[in-house]
């Protein structure tokens, strides 16, 4: 039924407000933005509670969203693997008791609005790219995320994430923000070097962008076609994601 009610909502509402919602391993954030991806609130943002459990985070994006005034249509970037509106993994959060949880249909029907879900790289990708060629977009935070566009396309998403680089740390891991603070930021940054130059090996795409809260730690020269990009991009993107599934050069 909620499925069923949230489309019927999709149809009657044209898209004014979105409520943006940014879930992190430690933080969640959330605004209003423009269908242009021009905020139209200050951000919220609040701590996530650890191992947090689904019907709890409904909860708190509930109370998040109560102080930020009316919107018509809601996105969520989340990290983890996702498909058609349902987590599918949550590494940050448990994925045995995610795995399977339709987030999108219990906010849509806690909220009363319509609402997509998605993954958090995916979105800050729809507003970072520039629609031409072959663009990475790669999430720097608790975790590590990767979204992939050929022409303004969204391709189906890749957990490049939980690639094994090291004895048993994947990517995730690897460059995750518990290993940049046990190794140091030196140490870190030539970790992230390193994956830059394996990534253009193994991509080989046109531009690289580098988003998420820890984007800001990297210190050294990046390559002529990679870029950092704002942390904002996590909501701003959600604009993107109700226009269409990618956003037009």
């Amino acid at each position: 039924m909620a499925r069923k009610s949230a489309r019927r909502m999709s149809s009657a509402t044209k898209v004014r407000r979105i409520l943006a919602i940014d879930v992190g391993g430690t933080g969640l954030k959330a605004a209003i933005v423009s269908p242009k991806g021009k905020f139209l609130s200050d951000r919220q943002r609040v701590k996530t509670p650890h191992k947090c459990r689904p019907h709890q985070m409904v909860e708190e994006l509930s109370a998040l969203a109560k102080v930020l005034g009316a919107y018509d249509h809601i996105s969520i970037g989340f990290p983890g693997y996702v498909r058609n509106g349902k987590v599918i993994t949550a590494p940050h959060f448990g994925t045995d008791t995610w795995s399977g949880f339709p987030l999108a249909a219990a906010i849509a029907k806690k909220l009363g609005a319509p609402t997509r879900l998605t993954n958090d790289a995916d979105i800050q990708g729809l507003a970072a790219m520039k629609g031409k060629g072959l663009e990475l977009v790669c999430t720097l935070g608790t975790g590590f995320g990767t979204a992939w566009f050929r022409d303004g396309e969204l391709m189906p998403h890749m957990d490049l994430a939980h690639f094994t680089v090291k004895k048993k740390d994947d990517l995730d891991r690897y460059l995750g923000d518990e290993t940049r603070k046990k190794i140091g930021h030196g140490e870190w940054n030539k970790r992230v070097a390193k994956v830059i130059a394996m990534l253009a090996t193994v991509m080989n795409y046109d531009r690289l962008y580098l988003g998420g809260g820890n984007s800001r730690h990297v210190k050294f020269k990046l390559p002529r076609n990679v870029f950092t990009v704002s942390n904002d991009a996590g909501m701003e993107g959600s604009a993107f994601v109700w226009r269409r599934q990618h956003r037009p050069a």
